[in-house]
């Protein structure tokens, strides 16, 4: 198992900033990718931002150039800066990790518990 614990979000203002952090525990030797996903009221829950161990990554294109993403594999954690937030950016942040789960390979996603983010005037 992995475990997830997030911190970060908050209310802000347009055009404001929020960095969001999670730290993976558990099993943390298994996970290849961690990463960002949201989803805001009424709509599915979409990737926002991912890196893979390697360094392979993955952004939402309406982030693209707002949204960095950045891992330390050493300390098992992922940090989300989102700069130049628009309302639309509201929603509930959530912490995912893909970790291997057998010898085969097979792969599973864990999930924080999400953090709220509000951008709002």
């Amino acid at each position: 198992q992995v475990q997830l614990a997030e911190s970060g979000g908050g209310l802000v203002q347009p055009g404001g900033s929020l960095r969001l952090s999670c730290v993976a525990s558990g099993r943390t030797y298994a996970i290849t990718t961690m990463g960002w996903f949201r989803q805001a009221p009424g709509k599915q829950r979409e990737l926002v931002a991912t890196r893979t161990n390697g360094g392979s990554e993955n952004y939402l294109d309406s982030v693209k150039g707002r949204f960095t993403i950045v891992r330390d594999n050493a300390k098992n954690t992922a940090i989300l800066q989102m700069n130049g937030l628009k309302p639309e950016d509201t929603a509930v942040y959530y912490c995912n990790a893909v970790a291997t789960v057998n010898v085969e390979g097979a792969t599973r996603h864990f999930w924080g518990q999400g953090t709220q983010v509000t951008v709002s005037s």
